[in-house]
């Protein structure tokens, strides 16, 4: 997914203002207490950290949608685990759960035009299997 959102590049600041090499937004680090954004550019260990907490939380809300929704065929899209942590970096879980709920009808496109469904496939049948679902995950 680094690949993706920044060519796997630690210290890249996109035109949008996201940051590292998951492009972190500011109001998503302020949830993990991380609040000096050079310092968490110049950190790849705090990244992978955050970005792994990221995940664990992202699992937690989604957990129900996880377990209605793996296997069956959304929009086209054979939907997994690990394509739904990925459209959940993407888009937020709620708009995550709002595609699902909605059997595909629900839309969401960021600014540059990466979709919860492009997502859901690019992302799809990875093992996500250390990921622990935590409502309280931090770094």
């Amino acid at each position: 997914m680094a690949l993706k959102e920044s060519q796997g590049k630690y210290t890249v600041v996109n035109t949008l203002g996201y940051l590292g090499k998951y492009q972190f937004g500011r109001t998503t680090l302020l949830r993990f207490k991380i609040y000096n954004t050079q310092a968490f550019l110049r950190n790849p260990e705090l990244q992978e950290k955050a970005f792994v907490a990221l995940c664990k939380v992202n699992k937690w809300i989604l957990r129900k949608d996880i377990k209605r929704s793996v296997g069956k065929t959304i929009s086209g899209i054979k939907i997994t685990e690990s394509g739904i942590l990925a459209a959940a970096h993407l888009a937020g879980a709620g708009n995550v759960k709002k595609f699902l709920r909605s059997n595909g009808t629900f839309r969401f496109s960021d600014a540059y035009g990466s979709s919860i469904k492009s997502y859901l496939n690019k992302f799809s049948g990875y093992d996500v299997s250390n990921i622990k679902a935590d409502r309280k995950a931090s770094v």
